[in-house]
């Protein structure tokens, strides 16, 4: 969650923002929707939306609350907007859950179901979902309670906390731990580069029981932690903490860094020296990534997403009424590599849902053949899930992958087998010169096995993620094409590796 100092303003709105976004109305839906306006991420129907906060599923529905300002689109006014989803692909906007009042602005913070009612919130029988967040008045941060006994549909606030008179002491990320029945908190000191550990019985009353840091990467301050269990492939569970930290991502501005280690309930440790951050995501746009609370145990899956924008440039992107988006839930899982456990992250299995007909598919054979065929791929749909594989690419020389959204406007993807590295080009991409920090080539390191890449790619109105290795290395990157159109092509200048398959999958939207 970002912190600006805001000079004071007065500001008149018209009555229906005093109380946040409403539920979408039939006409909403209805309508056109405007330029790079994504059709199956969320977006708030019109004004600011940043971090994702108050992750909880309960009672059938995953709630997913977000830094909303109601009378903007720029930050400000800091509250908690609600949306929520039955299958984590379609979202119904609700109205505002937690608004600013008394000059203290409702900053990032997480939700859960209090089933043991050790809250005493409980009302008729029912358990009550509890939100722990960040109050932020004149320069001062503190963690505040709140509860629902209605489905989070209305809530009633209950006072400060936790309280170490501080200006930068930010986003509690709140879970039951079982095996010592007490709830813990994880929060950051941002500028300190810490997280700090808390215990309670209740939700209220709070004890400190350790601390993690500085570590990893300190190119900006720390904010909106996480910490949770993650399933690792082929047997076990590891715990994974995540750290968000804004600037000093590597492809510039902000982004989300995780460490994997062992929790006992008090102390998060590491595996062995953290000598290097490893990144949940490795493109411009995914921050402030939070998980799901309370995800029924027959489902089993960590699940979250991140807000799909960067603090460098965020409030300049050419959108409106609205700015920013979500990137899609992703499940994750951790994976043992030659250089330990790494974070693991595939687009929910939900998503597929979206697919219209049967793919067009090419069955496999040489570079040249396969670009031939996509070549030979017209009026592509605007909204794309694509899978490629690629066999023998250890030998290969740099090629290419690109998406075509007009006259000389591309994405363009390139992969050097040798370096173990792929780019990610977007200086071409369309509308690129609102800000400085926009055009650019980010890169990320992909680790090859047997000679085989696996790319798959999810294309939006105005997004592309890309999932390579089967999610082990991850790309968001946001773009704002002026162009209609859809084409993919591929290129090489040496030696060329297979390609075994590509699947293009039409989307339907989700709005």
């Amino acid at each position: 969650m970002r912190r600006v100092l805001l000079a004071a303003s007065c500001v008149l709105m018209l009555a229906p923002s005093l109380t946040g976004a409403q539920g979408r109305t039939t006409a909403q839906r209805a309508a056109p929707l405007e330029p790079f306006r994504p059709r199956f991420h969320f977006t708030p129907e019109r004004n600011w939306m940043n971090d994702p906060n108050g992750m909880v599923y309960y009672d059938g529905e995953w709630h997913l609350f977000y830094q909303y300002n109601p009378f903007g689109d720029k930050w400000g006014h800091m509250s908690w907007g609600h949306a929520v989803s039955r299958d984590l692909v379609h979202w119904e906007q609700l109205p505002l859950a937690l608004a600013e009042s008394d000059g203290v602005m409702i900053f990032s913070g997480s939700a859960v179901v209090d089933w043991r009612n050790t809250s005493g919130f409980a009302r008729d029988g029912k358990p009550p979902l509890v939100a722990l967040y960040t109050g932020h008045r004149d320069g001062h941060q503190d963690q505040r309670i709140a509860y629902s006994n209605d489905r989070g549909r209305t809530w009633s606030k209950g006072g400060v906390v936790l309280d170490l008179n501080k200006a930068d002491f930010r986003d509690p990320k709140v879970f039951w731990h079982a095996p010592s029945s007490r709830w813990v908190m994880t929060v950051a000191l941002s500028p300190e580069y810490k997280v700090q550990f808390y215990t309670s019985p209740d939700l209220k009353r709070w004890t400190r029981s350790g601390e993690f840091g500085p570590a990893g990467s300190r190119g900006g301050i720390w904010e909106c932690p996480d910490l949770f269990p993650v399933q690792v492939e082929g047997g076990g569970t590891r715990w994974v903490l995540i750290v968000n930290l804004n600037p000093g991502a590597p492809a510039g501005g902000s982004g989300t860094q995780y460490f994997v280690g062992d929790f006992d309930g008090q102390r998060f440790v590491p595996d062995g020296e953290v000598a290097q951050p490893l990144w949940a995501d490795y493109g411009a746009d995914f921050y402030a990534g939070v998980s799901w609370s309370d995800v029924p145990a027959a489902d089993g899956r960590r699940v979250w997403l991140g807000w799909m924008s960067n603090w460098s440039y965020a409030q300049e992107v050419p959108t409106s009424p609205w700015r920013s988006a979500m990137s899609v839930a992703r499940t994750l899982t951790l994976r043992r590599t030659p250089a330990g456990l790494r974070l693991v992250q595939r687009p929910v299995a939900e998503l597929e849902r979206l697919r219209r007909g049967v793919p067009r598919t090419f069955a496999g054979g040489t570079f040249t053949q396969a670009s031939a065929w996509l070549a030979a791929q017209r009026d592509l749909p605007m909204l794309l899930d694509v899978e490629m594989t690629f066999a023998g690419a250890s030998s290969a020389a740099p090629f290419a992958l690109q998406l075509t959204t007009g006259p000389a406007e591309s994405l363009a993807l390139s992969i050097d087998p040798a370096n173990r590295r792929i780019a990610l080009d977007r200086t071409r991409s369309g509308r690129v010169a609102f800000h400085k920090d926009f055009p650019g080539v980010h890169t990320a390191p992909i680790r090859i096995a047997n000679g085989e890449i696996q790319l798959r790619l999810l294309i939006d109105a105005a997004s592309l993620e890309l999932f390579a290795q089967q999610g082990e290395t991850v790309m968001t990157e946001i773009f704002f094409p002026t162009g209609d159109s859809r084409a993919l092509s591929l290129s090489a200048t040496g030696t060329t590796p297979r390609v075994q398959q590509i699947r293009i999958h039409g989307l339907d939207s989700a709005r």
